[in-house]
Parts: structure tokens; sequence; C-alpha cells
């Protein structure tokens, strides 16, 4: 008889996950089972926004690979419309049971991947199960908001300003819809410092989004069991769809049950091969998992797709009887409303007090290209070093056409422990479509070395 192995969750991490695996054993030896409770598997959520904005064709067209591709090309079977309900650890089973009628069966496994992902925060306030309101996390979640807006909704509120909020509310302006974005921190994108975060609330006000910072959604207003409006602690907003952005949670409720070790913000507890501490068999990748910061040297919990695919095939390896490791993260991310771009990478500057360190800061403004060469855009470049070292922590990016990407580099310099010092010789590229002769990411390493040598003169007995 073959080994078994189950698979909780379709998407990026779990199909990743088996599809590695398969290519390392073959059918005879391996046999694999994935269940998926949506309708999808292997879809990019990441271009959900997209897709509902009208860039892209969808929801085809974000589907990497379907049900079919897997069972014919990987001798892969996939139950969708199928919820794991319980875990048993003790008899190597999990319960599933479908959607559609309720039937329930149990799968035997000889190992196990737990890829559940994560679930939009959801509002605890008056009338927030009513229909109209929304969480993007699933190509599920994509069908029902364009349904939405075909229906005729003129009237959108985010809730929520970050990637998924400023997305989302790209997306509805795309849409033609009137869009407010209501966000309780004091400015949007708390995925960076409150001073990027304010270049990217402006530019979104110059597009026409209305946004509304430093209010509380404390309940919404409804009619026949639809929202039609949005209430916080200084006002309402009229809605006729509400798409909410104000952050996930890991799906380990089924995980907990079955008494798997959680850790930050609920997220399971796994070893840098992805399997779960203490659960020999027992694997699990992306949204669901914690992952190891190694600039803060702590563990994070950061929901990303290029984690999750990155993870997945680690599994995979491991499960196929390989040997692969997940280092770690630097948390690098960026993202987009209308024309402006948006990138981080490492800490924040609250991520840096919180782990103990202490910085000194950096802020450039300059050009995408050579000033003079037409189409040249605005960018602004953060960066946070330690004193005393010098060692780069973080950074942060907002800016027009061609300022995003330029994360990368920012990136790579962080995960190898670069000085700021060390990167104002960095070789960079140059031609006037491309870049300043002293590109954006060069300005800013040197403001920042001088503010690192600044405050060694300041205060030279300080370690």
């Amino acid at each position: 008889m073959p080994e078994r192995l189950v698979v909780i969750g379709g998407d990026a991490a779990g199909m990743t996950a088996a599809s590695q695996a398969r290519r390392l054993r073959g059918a005879q030896d391996l046999q694999i089972v994935a269940v998926e409770r949506g309708s999808f598997t292997s879809y990019s959520a990441c271009g959900i926004p997209y897709w509902i904005g009208g860039v892209v064709t969808g929801p085809d067209a974000l589907v990497a690979r379907t049900p079919e591709v897997f069972e014919r090309d990987y001798a892969i079977t996939v139950r969708l419309g199928t919820e794991a309900t319980v875990i048993d650890l003790d008899r190597r089973e999990v319960l599933v049971r479908a959607t559609a009628d309720g039937a329930e069966d149990r799968l035997g496994f000889d190992s196990l991947v737990i890829a559940t992902g994560a679930s939009p925060v959801r509002l605890r306030v008056p009338g927030a199960e009513v229909t109209g309101i929304y969480g993007v996390q699933t190509l599920d979640d994509g069908v029902a908001v364009r349904a939405a807006v075909a229906a005729g909704a003129r009237r959108a509120v985010v809730i929520g300003g970050g990637y998924i909020g400023v997305e989302m509310a790209e997306a509805m302006v795309q849409q033609c819809l009137k869009v407010t974005l209501v966000e309780q921190a004091p400015e949007p994108m708390a995925t960076l410092d409150p001073d990027m975060g304010r270049l990217v609330r402006e530019a979104m006000t110059g597009m026409g989004i209305q946004v509304r910072s430093g209010e509380r959604v404390v309940g919404f207003d409804t009619a026949d069991g639809r929202v039609t409006g949005v209430r916080t602690d200084q006002g309402t907003v009229p809605a006729d769809l509400v798409v909410l952005g104000i952050g996930v949670r890991p799906n380990t409720a089924l995980a907990a049950a079955a008494g798997l070790p959680l850790g930050v913000a609920g997220a399971l507890r796994v070893d840098v091969r992805g399997q779960v501490l203490g659960t020999p068999g027992v694997w699990a990748a992306g949204d669901c998992v914690e992952s190891f910061d190694l600039v803060s040297r702590r563990p994070v919990h950061v929901p990303l797709g290029t984690h999750a695919n990155k993870q997945g095939r680690v599994v995979g390896v491991n499960v196929g009887g390989g040997y692969a490791t997940f280092p770690g993260v630097v948390r690098t991310a960026a993202s987009k409303v209308c024309d402006i771009e948006i990138a981080r990478t490492g800490l924040l500057e609250r991520d840096a007090r919180d782990a103990g360190l202490r910085y000194v800061t950096a802020t450039v403004a300059s050009t995408t290209r050579a000033g003079y060469f037409p189409g040249a855009k605005p960018i602004t470049t953060k960066l946070i070093a330690e004193k005393r070292t010098g060692r780069l922590l973080g950074a942060q990016i907002v800016g027009q056409e061609g300022a995003a990407k330029r994360i990368d580099a920012l990136a790579v310099a962080l995960w190898n422990s670069m000085t700021v010092e060390e990167m104002t010789g960095l070789d960079l590229s140059y031609a006037p479509p491309f870049a300043p002769v002293w590109d954006p990411i060069l300005i800013a390493a040197r403001k920042t070395a001088e503010a690192v040598e600044a405050d060694m003169v300041t205060h030279p007995g300080r370690h």
C-alpha cells in the first residue's frame, strides 16, 4: 500500500507542497489527496483586486492549475467544496464534510500538510453580519464582490488601509464607484511609518478617494438585510457595499482543536523544515504559520503569497524525502493605489523599538529617472539603521512609476546584514531613462550613514 499525504487547503502553500512531493515520489509510492472548501485551486489571491477592478480578466486567468490538471498531470486528487472539520492525530485521520450536502468522510494519512491560510478580520459591531459586507481573501470572495458591483453598487466603503484596503479602493475607483476609505489609525498603510503613510493618504485624496483616518467603525446601517451605511465614531458614510481590509488572522482553529502548538498571532509553530513542532509527520505552510524575522530575530506572522509558495515548496521537498529549509523573512512587500507605488522591507520604527533596537532614520525625495528625462516621477525613500553599527534595519518607498521595485535592492542589502555605509558604494545601474546618476537608494544610504556618524559624534559614550 502506498503512503498517503493529505493536504488541507488547495491554494498556494498546499498545492505547491503537494506538487513538489509528487515530483520527488511517484504515484505508486505516495497517494496525495487535497481538500479545499472553496471552488478553486492554485489561484493568485494577490490578483483578485485587479480582476475586480477590471485590469485583468478572470477568474480563470488567476487560476494557475485546475483540479483536472492536478489529477491528470500530477496524480493528485482534489476534493473541492470539502471542509476539514477534525484532525485526529491519534488515529491519523482527518474528518471532512462536503459543503453542499453535509456528507462526511474520514481520510487516513501518513503525512499531513496544513495549509488553511488566513481569514479577514470581521468587525464585531451591530449590523456586521448583513449582506453586502465582504472580506477579500479567496477567489470566491472576489466573485461575490464582482457580483455586487455588477448588481448596481455605486458607493463603496473600504474599512482598513492596509494592502487589501488600498488595492480594493483602487479597484472600486476603476469600476467608477464613489469610494471612501475608513482607517482607525492616523494614516493609512500601517505597514509604513506614519510619515510615509501620510504621503499615501495625500495621494489617495488627490485621486478623489475620501480618506477618513483616525475614525473607528462602531456599526453598520442596514435595510432589508443589506448594508446601507458605515457608522464611525465621527459620523455615517452611505454604502452600497463594504470591503473589509483590516487585516487577517491565521486559520488555525482546526489545528488548535487538535492540540497543535500556536505562536505569535495564533499562527502554527513550525521548525525550519515546516514540520509542526513536536508532531512528526504533520507539516504546515502559508498564511497559517509563523515565520522567523531575520532582522528582529523574533517570530512573526507575515501572510504573503511569496512566503506561502516558498514554504509550500520546502514542505513538499521534505515530505517527498528530500531536505529543505525556510530560513526566514525580512517582510518585503509592495503594493499600489492607482499611480502611487508603495513598498517596504525590514522593520518599521515601532518594530525596531519593540525589538529593543536603537536607530536613526533618513528620508530623501528624488526622482525615478534623471530629472531632465521625460517621465521622471517623484520617489520618497526612507531608511532605518541601527545606531553605532549602521546596520540597515528597514526601508520604505512611496513614489510613482519605477519606485516600488527598488525595494528589492534594499531587501537584498537587508538580507545580507549590510550597513548603510557599505551601501553607499553599491554598484547600481545608471541610465537617464531608469535613474538619476545618484540613485535614490544611494542618496538615502549616504544620508542615513551621515545620521549614524552624527549620532556617534553627539553621543560618543552611548552603546
